[in-house]
């Protein structure tokens, strides 16, 4: 494949919508690289990693919340919306940052939390000093209680750490918290909430950024009037009429309009991606459309099997709804709040799923520890080379070009995640064992993360995962990764994809323009190409002669 080819498609790429078949790497600040040394990641860390960036052969980032915050729910317990956390720099850090990469080509995406904000934000400050009935009580949900003196919560409802999703404050009221305690909820009626967020995209599309990860895009509208329903009344509710009381309200997309006036008013017009967790592909529909964010993610091979006509579906399914709303989708194998797929590969089918049974993590019936580690990830560089196949835009989560597994080793005492303490959500092991800090070299305190030891644990398997290990490795995940990445421009002439069958349950293969073909075997045994073997470009496991080995995905490039 000469580079005139690759060097003219991506001159094609720049007259359309970046976003639309882009690949987004997700970076997690505070656990990519740390620059002071003082064991958390940092901006600078992400400026000293720019090339690294490059060469891996991304379109953008898209970086998890690095703004003021106490850390209670890993950052998305925002105390201002237009700073940068001290601990990981300072705006002239972050302009810089901006800078650099838009010099590499590589576009910036930013987390934007609208549902909550920390109890420390000066709004919530402010309302605690106020008191009752105060102006300021009024940007939050505050209620009085229930019983005699007030002392019970408005109602039963749990919040998604588990527990109370009501607190009380000194003077006896209680506010809502859909999250941790001390991520309150805002009152999206109050016109000061909303114009305050415009003002925050503004902030931060003046200095550069080029779009905008929507944090629980459907939770914001609420309606709270009384009498307030019982937690089984809420869970009894529909939740596809846009009337439910706390999720997908149809008025959400009120404010989102509000917001694409914003994005649309800066050329290029900022882009924006929901996180919308909804019940049917209409509902997801009306965040991705291009009177709204314009897109939304689609989540569906998180809880996917590594299954041939799981895939297939979720595939067919999704680039439907993306045809239907004029958007393109999203494919995402990890993120920040799943076990990595490398190591839900290794393990059981999803519909084992982890549970607790007394202090021990068991997995359809066996130990935790009970992982595949060969099986997780042959399959999880299958399952990625298809996805880089595949129309639409693809999400990349830190840490998954190294083919890193989920790290277990990480006592209760040094875990960071509410999700761990509070139930057993997130895959049941709770977010930080894909949150710990990424290793760059096999020698170092922290694997050249940076000078200190790493606030999250790094056990020692890293070292043959380091980057500098996998670069010089070409069979590595990382050189996997930055090849497909590279070739993957040659598939984007246009959104489209047509099957081909193959006569076999377990191997799907599709085609895409200008004569590609992407074959993945997700059976055990191999998959005979015949004399299509010779188109063989990129492979995530070996040929075997002509075969396609089980757990193996083959790009064909076809004159």
């Amino acid at each position: 494949m000469t580079d005139a080819l690759l060097t003219e498609s991506r001159e094609d790429e720049k007259t359309a919508a970046w976003w639309r078949q882009a690949a987004v790497y997700q970076i997690y600040p505070r656990s990519f690289a740390d620059a002071n040394g003082d064991g958390l990641g940092d901006i600078p860390g992400i400026l000293s990693r720019v090339d690294y960036l490059a060469e891996l052969g991304i379109d953008a980032v898209w970086l998890s919340p690095f703004y003021p915050s106490a850390l209670a729910d890993g950052g998305y317990d925002v105390a201002d919306y237009r700073n940068v956390d001290p601990r990981l720099g300072t705006l002239d850090d972050f302009d810089a940052m901006v800078t650099a990469l838009h010099a590499k080509g590589i576009n910036v995406v930013v987390d934007i939390v609208p549902n909550h904000t920390s109890d420390l934000h000066e709004w919530f400050q402010e309302a605690l000093a106020a008191g009752r009935g105060s102006a300021a009580r009024e940007r939050y949900i505050f209620r009085e209680g229930t019983g005699p003196d007030g002392a019970e919560p408005p109602t039963d409802w749990v919040s998604v750490f588990g527990g109370s999703a009501w607190e009380r404050v000194d003077d006896g009221q209680w506010y809502f918290h859909n999250f941790a305690v001390e991520q309150p909820d805002l009152n999206w009626d109050h016109p000061e909430v909303r114009a305050d967020f415009l003002k925050t995209l503004r902030f931060w599309s003046d200095r550069g950024v080029d779009g905008f990860r929507i944090d629980v895009a459907h939770m914001l509208t609420k309606d709270l009037s009384e009498p307030l329903p019982s937690r089984a009344e809420l869970d009894a509710m529909d939740r596809t009429s846009g009337t439910h009381p706390l999720l997908d309200r149809d008025d959400v997309h009120e404010i989102y309009a509000e917001w694409r006036e914003v994005f649309n008013s800066y050329d290029p017009p900022r882009t924006a991606v929901a996180e919308a967790w909804v019940e049917t592909p209409e509902r997801r529909a009306r965040y991705a459309s291009a009177e709204g964010l314009g897109q939304a993610f689609n989540f569906d091979l998180l809880v996917a099997d590594f299954d041939a006509a799981q895939f297939r579906s979720i595939i067919d399914d999704n680039l439907q709804q993306s045809a239907r709303t004029g958007s393109s989708t999203t494919w995402v194998l990890s993120n920040h709040d799943v076990t990595r797929h490398a190591t839900r590969y290794g393990l059981a089918p999803l519909n084992g799923r982890p549970v607790k049974q007394g202090t021990e993590w068991v997995i359809a019936g066996g130990p935790a520890d009970e992982l595949d580690r060969e099986q997780g990830l042959r399959r999880a560089r299958a399952a990625s080379l298809l996805l880089f196949g595949l129309p639409g835009s693809a999400y990349l989560y830190q840490g998954e070009e190294l083919g890193l597994h989920e790290v277990a080793e990480i006592t209760a005492e040094q875990r960071q995640d509410p999700g761990f303490f509070r139930q057993a959500e997130f895959d049941g092991f709770g977010r930080d064992g894909c949150r710990v800090p990424l290793p760059w070299t096999a020698e170092g305190v922290s694997f050249g993360f940076g000078d200190a030891e790493a606030h999250l644990p790094q056990p020692d398997w890293f070292a043959s995962a380091a980057v500098d290990v996998e670069a010089a490795d070409p069979s590595s995940t990382l050189s996997l990764y930055r090849e497909a990445l590279r070739l993957r421009h040659l598939l984007q002439a246009e959104e489209k994809l047509e099957w081909i069958e193959t006569g076999r349950a377990d191997v799907l293969r599709f085609a895409r323009p200008k004569g590609w073909q992407i074959v993945t075997n997700f059976g055990t045994e191999p998959f005979d190409l015949g004399a299509d073997a010779a188109d063989a470009v990129l492979s995530s496991s070996a040929l075997e002669g002509s075969a396609l080995p089980g757990d193996a995905t083959v790009w064909l490039a076809r004159a």
